[in-house]
């Protein structure tokens, strides 16, 4: 059932603190603070009387709140402790005027955007505002006949909210100013008691400013057009069984209360009153879904860090956070899984802490495979915020994704070689008689022997299942073999069918290719053709000489390949396992298959395959296998992953790319530089200590502008700063576009969320993890 509580507007000053755009600073409260000692488990104890309780606003501007339960609704004044049943289970809640009388709010907040302007370039600016952030600036006059833009809003969230979207449009906000308005005599609210300490009890209500209008109240409608129940104070929304009716805001349910107060812009304020825990249940699914649970840890302490860090960031306006991304992101009781509420329970109380404090746990959706010094974002120094590796140092990183083989390395000593150790290793696997434990450079560059020749075309007609098939006994020069070779795999004419005169003395036009005896022209012709017959250096075939082996198996082995009977698949790795290779399916499920001990395992570099003793499979890496009789893998050819092996490699913007004309530029970075022209050129002047650009200089046709810190990616509109610009030139070689090539997504400072979740593919536990990101931090106890 639905439990209702009055609360009167209270006075408390505000505490500040920062979100993830913004400069970090200390906010933790010293009556917070205790005996510091260490538990059973390492964390070091700070115990606080009781979990605090969180202020989340649903909504700050609303004309209506429907409010909701399944059960029973019950008025549970604070005032009044007795609890009155209502008769109804949904009511709407609407603000309305006291007094016919129009009164001002007290406060208003003005942001300036530029100043000193000629009114044609004022203009100019309001109309890109308009345009681009669909805000309306006023353009107003300056000192010295000059102008100047800016935009007015009553409260603070609205603030929030408008420099948000001025920033992903790229517009600079140089100044903010606050400006108070005499109010009429108006019958003052009664007071409220003081704000409680961050060790409220979890059964209170956290008492913070809000931003009452005195004179508006609070209309509540169950049924109808007559109000049931008025009030000029907030009103809080509860339901006595909570865990199977929980109350609802707009038929969204969310665990704890929902307060409704009036604010000062003539709409209403929707508050989730919750604590600390139940809140990070709410946070934890919508900030980082990968089921690692380690990951999921450590995302539960940081958001519940950053909670009590930042709490009371708008109290002023009767809330401590928004459910957004300047806040974290909250979505309540619907978006809670049994996984992460796991991740929430087993780190209860747990927060990472700096000398004593908490920190002001910033974190990032992909860093890129790097982290940035917070100072070079936010402009000042954070001791725990440093640009970090977003990987396990040394060989170690690899050791859980690494395939073994104890097979014995060809020895391969030129490198023209490689190709048909490859090829040995593929016919080996398909039942050829092989001697893997001889093959060498030089065994591959001796001549084939005539039972060699007869035994290997006999193999290749029974892989190609031509049963009639026998090969002939003076078949070890290149002419004679090419016939049988056709001849086991086709058991047709197909070449001296397919190819006419003409055709075969193009594709003979070499050295020697009119040694070639008339009955093997077309066979050695199309075998050339399809690449399974090559030249030696020299541009000859040798047609009187016997075969290399190295020529006759790639042979075999190509024309068995480009018929697809050596049954090679291919696949996509997922993260190896305790040497079993994890391939990606289309169906969303890991397909884990045992690799053998003997397999043969081929990693590439540059252009050419190398056989390897061990190799690692971090997930992304394209693969070619071929799976045993007994269900194991016996051949294995790896191809790096493109997303590399950072931790945030799962990220599908851990690379991105994005081009942009010189227009583009001109319209963006307008907004941020001004009286240096038209934009011709970009550069990088500077870059951090994770190679992201910290001061990006803009070349004009009258001067040259610096773009610093954070504001580089929200002016360019780029999903981060880590990237390198190339350029496409016109005909007078002046770039008309620029590419940027970059990796991650965000502000690139504190734990990378896919890096976390990468980490803990690794086997790092969630200590590991965060203080790979935070540095010098401890894990803390708080309740």
């Amino acid at each position: 059932m639905l439990l209702v509580a009055t609360f009167l507007s209270a006075s408390s000053g505000p505490v500040i603190a920062q979100d993830a755009r913004d400069k970090p600073k200390s906010n933790w409260p010293t009556e917070s603070k205790s005996v510091v000692k260490k538990t059973t488990e390492g964390l070091t104890a700070v115990t606080l009387l009781d979990e605090p309780v969180m202020r989340i606003a649903l909504s700050t501007g609303t004309s209506a709140a429907t409010i909701s339960t399944t059960a029973r609704l019950l008025n549970v004044s604070e005032i009044d402790s007795s609890n009155q049943p209502l008769e109804t289970t949904r009511v709407r809640v609407e603000s309305r005027m006291l007094t016919p009388s129009q009164v001002s709010n007290d406060r208003s907040y003005e942001m300036i955007l530029a100043t000193s302007l000629s009114r044609e370039d004022a203009d100019r600016l309001s109309d890109a505002v308009r345009q681009d952030a669909d805000e309306q600036p006023q353009v107003t006059a300056d000192s010295g006949n000059k102008w100047k833009v800016i935009i007015q809003k009553q409260t603070k969230p609205e603030l929030e909210e408008v420099r948000t979207k001025l920033d992903d449009a790229g517009f600079e906000v140089v100044a903010l100013k606050e400006t108070q308005k005499q109010l009429p005599n108006t019958t003052a609210a009664k007071s409220s008691p003081p704000t409680s300490s961050a060790a409220n009890s979890a059964g209170k209500i956290k008492y913070t400013a809000r931003a009452a209008s005195p004179t508006r109240e609070l209309v509540a409608f169950s049924r109808g057009e007559a109000p049931s129940l008025r009030s000029s104070a907030p009103l809080v929304f509860a339901s006595s069984d909570e865990k199977s009716a929980p109350v609802r805001f707009n038929d969204k349910p969310f665990r704890g209360k929902i307060e409704v107060f009036a604010n000062t812009h003539g709409s209403v304020t929707v508050v989730n009153v919750i604590g600390l825990e139940d809140y990070v249940r709410g946070v934890v699914p919508n900030e980082l879904s990968y089921p690692a649970l380690e990951a999921l840890k450590a995302q539960a302490i940081a958001a519940r860090t950053y909670a009590v860090k930042n709490r009371g960031q708008f109290s002023s306006e009767g809330f401590d956070l928004l459910p957004t991304t300047r806040s974290q992101v909250y979505r309540g009781l619907t978006s809670e899984t049994s996984l992460t509420s796991q991740a929430v329970d087993q780190t209860r109380g747990v927060i990472a802490t700096y000398n004593g404090e908490p920190i002001n746990a910033l974190y990032t959706s992909t860093c890129g495979g790097r982290t940035e010094d917070a100072e070079n974002i936010f402009n000042e120094a954070v001791p725990y915020l440093r640009g970090r590796e977003c990987a396990v140092e040394g060989k170690a990183a690899f050791a859980p994704f690494t395939i073994k083989s104890s097979r014995d390395l060809f020895e391969i000593k030129d490198e023209r070689d490689l190709v048909y150790a490859r090829d040995v290793a593929l016919l080996a696997v398909n039942g050829f008689a092989l001697p893997t434990d001889r093959v060498s450079s030089s065994w591959l560059s001796s001549r084939v022997s005539e039972s060699e020749g007869r035994e290997w075309l006999n193999a290749a007609a029974r892989v190609a299942r031509n049963t009639v098939f026998k090969a002939p006994d003076d078949a070890a020069k290149t002419p004679a073999f090419s016939t049988a070779l056709m001849t086991a795999v086709y058991g047709d004419r197909r070449a001296d069918t397919l190819l006419n005169s003409a055709d075969t003395d193009y594709l003979l036009s070499f050295r020697d290719g009119e040694d070639v005896p008339a009955a093997n022209r077309a066979d050695v012709a199309m075998l050339l053709r399809d690449g399974a017959l090559s030249l030696f250096a020299d541009a000859t075939l040798r047609p009187k000489e016997v075969m290399p082996r190295s020529h006759a198996l790639h042979a075999i082995a190509r024309l068995l390949e480009s018929k697809n009977l050596l049954a090679i698949q291919k696949g996509t790795s997922r993260p190896a396992a305790s040497g079993i290779m994890m391939l990606r399916s289309n169906k969303g499920k890991d397909l884990p298959i045992a690799v053998s001990s003997e397999a043969f395992l081929f990693r590439e570099f540059g252009e050419n395959l190398h056989q390897m003793k061990s190799l690692a499979l971090v997930g992304g890496e394209p693969v070619v296998f071929h799976v045993s009789a007994r269900g194991q893998v016996d051949y294995l050819e790896v191809r790096p992953a493109n997303n590399g092996a950072a931790a945030d490699r799962f990220s599908s913007l851990s690379h991105w790319t994005a081009q942009m004309n010189l227009g583009a530029v001109q319209a963006r970075l307008g907004r941020s530089v001004r009286g240096i022209g038209a934009i011709t050129d970009l550069r990088i002047a500077k870059q951090g200590s994770s190679r992201r650009v910290i001061d990006l200089e803009v070349i004009g046709t009258q001067g040259i502008a610096h773009i610093r810190g954070g504001r580089i990616r929200s002016a360019l509109g780029l999903k981060e700063q880590l990237f390198v610009i190339d350029r496409v030139y016109n005909e007078n070689d002046r770039p008309v576009s620029f590419i940027f090539t970059g990796r991650g997504w965000g502000h690139g400072v504190g734990m990378c969320q896919f890096g976390a979740y990468g980490l803990a593919k690794q086997g790092l536990n969630v200590e590991q993890i965060l203080k790979t990101y935070y540095t010098g931090i401890e894990l803390t106890r708080l309740y």
